[in-house]
């Protein structure tokens, strides 16, 4: 079983226009909800890609039944932990003119402390029985550094890591079997620019170094680098031929990585399926969609390069 867990989840509203126009009174003329967020992505690509998984999340707020309704129309497998605090509304904004998304994103909002140790709690109960975890998604405000290694130390499971910053930095001493940042977000946790791709694959090998088995660094649609023990590794993501909305397919890349290592595929096998992962997501209006036999076949094509 592949547990996905966060505490940042989003209530989603996309917003399609056939014509954007900054400054102006705007008419939609579609109008979409649905859970996402890292976390409850993760979990609906693993879902749609046919894996055993479960959610584990927060959830508050008028938006908790709206998702536990959604999750359980899927047959999505969940554990909520209810907080006082409303689950954020993020939206999305798809200009079908012009193909630009606009991303409106809320910041989580702050968790009780009692609200953060049920979460512990339920992350042990779940885990225990998990072979892969995935931790995805950012901090709420005012919760420790260090709450996400704490959990990690009750497990042995895999570890598969979408997070930045000090979260990122405080569980690299667990020796997780994948770190998956991208560019811009190893920038930032790392304090320093990376402007070619010298100075990021040293970035990269400095989280190897500090105990990442793996570090897999996306780029949107531009190279995906890797490096861990059997070397550094660059792959080309095929070129999109419909591009809907690319909202999420960062996630479905988690989904489809951990998916393929889960079910004991070598990394350079699982980091194809994680890329076709994410390019089966471009031509969706709601996000981690995916179509399991297009994934597979999308992965067979794409090849390592030099």
């Amino acid at each position: 079983m592949i547990l996905a867990c966060g505490l940042s989840p989003a209530w989603q509203q996309i917003l399609v226009f056939d014509r954007f126009l900054q400054g102006e009174v705007n008419r939609a003329s579609e109008a979409h909800w649905c859970g996402s967020g890292k976390v409850l992505n993760v979990a609906v690509a693993l879902h749609h890609l046919a894996a055993d998984v479960r959610t584990l999340s927060t959830l508050g707020g008028p938006a908790h039944n709206a998702i536990d309704r959604e999750f359980a129309a899927l047959g999505l497998s969940r554990r909520w932990i209810p907080t006082q605090a409303a689950t954020r509304v993020c939206t999305t904004v798809l200009d079908a003119a012009t193909g630009a998304t606009t991303e409106l994103v809320e910041n989580a909002s702050a968790i009780e402390p009692g609200e953060l140790l049920s979460f512990s709690n339920a992350y042990a109960e779940e885990a225990a029985g998990a072979s892969t975890v995935v931790i995805t998604g950012s901090l709420p405000i005012g919760t420790p550094a260090t709450f996400f290694r704490d959990l990690a130390r009750r497990t042995e499971s895999r570890l598969i890591l979408d997070l930045r910053g000090p979260e990122l930095l405080e569980m690299l001493e667990l020796k997780p079997l994948v770190v998956k940042p991208n560019r811009q977000e190893l920038a930032s946790t790392i304090g320093r620019p990376l402007d070619n791709d010298v100075q990021m694959l040293q970035a990269m090998r400095d989280l190897n170094a500090r105990g990442a088995q793996w570090v897999v660094v996306t780029s949107g649609a531009g190279v995906v680098w890797a490096a861990g023990p059997d070397g550094e590794f660059r792959f080309q993501p095929p070129i999109a031929e419909h591009v809907v909305n690319p909202i999420g397919c960062g996630d479905c890349f988690a989904a489809g990585l951990a998916w393929a290592v889960d079910a004991g595929k070598p990394m350079v096998e699982a980091i194809h399926i994680g890329i076709a992962a994410a390019a089966e997501n471009l031509p969706t209006l709601l996000p981690a969609r995916l179509d399991r036999a297009r994934v597979l076949l999308l992965a067979r094509r794409i090849e390592r390069q030099a």
